[in-house]
């Protein structure tokens, strides 16, 4: 796959209250097939700290901003912007970048 300028990356951390860890994981869980499939999509992966059970993390990869902000628009990804509401124990940490080399 060539890299473009215009492609984009994005690494989130995600930090739930305790009580809601499995909730924040299984939301996450259950938009992956659907977030895959979207046109601009490269890459959507769900991970877990290996030392830290408290925080999950977002790795994904977007054709270009247009891809990003439809994934967002999405009523599935509105739902879990709106359950992440009560369920985190801070803001979401959104890392953009595009690649430089």
């Amino acid at each position: 796959m060539e890299i473009t300028m215009t492609e984009l990356s994005i690494f989130a951390t995600i930090r739930p209250k305790p009580q809601h860890r499995a909730d924040a994981l299984a939301a996450i869980q259950g938009i992956l097939d659907a977030t895959r499939a979207e046109p601009g999509c490269h890459r959507f992966e769900l991970n877990v700290d290996a030392g830290d059970d408290d925080a999950l993390y977002l790795v994904e990869h977007w054709a270009d901003d247009a891809a990003l902000d439809a994934h967002y628009a999405h009523d599935y990804v509105q739902e879990v912007f709106a359950a992440y509401e009560n369920w985190l124990a801070e803001p979401v940490q959104i890392v953009r970048m595009r690649r430089a080399a």
